[in-house]
C-alpha cells in the first residue's frame, strides 16, 4: 500500500508515545490521520499540528469507539490503516506475602480484568469495527487495508508481577494470525509489533540513572528504543504488501529477566 494523501489512518493511543510517533510519521508522508485517545489536551494539540482530527475514545466502550469512527470517517474518510497503540499495564504478583505482617493477598481480579479489557478486548474491538469499515472500500492494488497491533516482549518473557499484562499482550499475539486469516479474502492484512523497552511517557518521569540502567540491559544498541523506530516498522508493515500474519519483536535482542 502506497502511503500518501489518498490514505486515511486511525491511530489508537495516538496522543503520545508510540502512537504519536506513528501518527507523525504517517502524516509526514501525506496520510490523513485520526488520533483516538483519552487525553484530549495532548490529542487536540497533536491533531492540530498534523492537520488531522482528534477523537476522545475509550477503547473499552463500544459506544465510544463507534462515535470515534463516525467522527474520524466524517473528517478524513474511511480509514485504510489502523494502528492499535492504546494500552496500559500494572505490576501485581499473582499472590504475595507481606514482608512485615506475613499477611497473604492475591491479585485483585478487577485489576486483572481491566488490563485484559484495555489491551486485548479493546484492541480486538477496534480491529473488528475498523475491518468492517475497510470492507466497504474498493481494493487499491489488491488491498483494502492494513492493521498493526501493539503487543510487548512481555507476551513471550513476562516478568514478575506481569501476569495480567503478559496475558493481555500474549492474547494480541495469539489472535494476530487467525484475524489475518479471517480477513485475507477481504484483502486486509494484520500484523503485530512486540516492543521491548522504549522511551515512552511511562519512562519519561523515571530518574536518569534508572533509564540508563534499563537501556544497558539491551544487548545492542544498549539504550531505550525510540518511538520513531516503532513508527518505522509500523509503516513498513502497512506499505509492504507481503507482510501479513506476523508478530515481530522490536527489542535490540533483549530477553527479559524475571525481574
Amino acid at each position: 500500500m502506497k502511503l500518501d494523501s489518498s490514505i486515511s489512518a486511525v491511530i489508537t493511543g495516538g496522543a503520545s508515545g508510540l502512537g504519536a510517533a506513528t501518527a507523525t510519521k504517517l502524516a509526514g508522508m501525506g496520510v490523513k490521520v485520526a488520533l483516538f485517545d483519552l487525553n484530549a489536551e495532548k490529542g487536540e494539540a497533536l491533531a492540530k499540528k498534523l492537520g488531522g482530527v482528534f477523537c476522545e475514545v475509550n477503547v473499552t466502550d463500544d459506544a465510544s469507539v463507534d462515535a470515534g469512527f463516525v467522527k474520524s470517517r466524517a473528517a478524513i474518510g474511511q480509514e485504510r490503516i489502523l494502528i492499535n497503540c492504546a494500552g496500559t499495564g500494572n505490576a501485581i504478583k499473582t499472590a504475595s506475602r507481606h514482608k512485615e505482617t506475613g499477611e497473604i493477598s492475591h491479585f485483585p481480579l478487577d485489576k486483572f480484568n481491566l488490563i485484559i479489557q484495555i489491551n486485548l478486548v479493546g484492541t480486538f474491538r477496534c480491529i473488528a469495527k475498523s475491518a468492517a469499515g475497510m470492507m466497504t472500500l474498493d481494493p487499491i492494488d489488491g488491498e483494502r487495508g492494513a492493521i498493526v497491533n501493539t503487543a510487548s516482549v512481555a507476551a513471550e518473557d513476562g516478568q514478575i508481577g506481569q501476569a495480567a499484562y503478559s496475558a493481555s499482550k500474549g492474547g494480541v499475539v495469539g489472535m494476530t494470525l487467525p484475524i489475518a486469516r479471517d480477513l485475507s479474502r477481504e484483502f486486509i492484512r494484520v500484523n503485530t509489533i512486540l516492543p521491548g523497552i522504549f522511551d515512552t511517557p511511562l519512562l519519561a518521569g523515571a530518574p536518569e540513572p534508572v533509564r540508563k540502567a534499563l537501556g544497558a540491559q539491551v544487548p545492542h544498541p544498549a539504550r531505550l528504543g525510540n518511538p520513531e523506530e516503532y513508527a518505522s516498522l509500523a509503516c513498513e508493515m502497512c506499505s509492504n504488501a507481503y507482510f501479513n500474519g506476523e508478530d515481530v519483536r522490536l527489542d535490540g535482542a533483549i530477553r527479559m529477566a524475571p525481574r
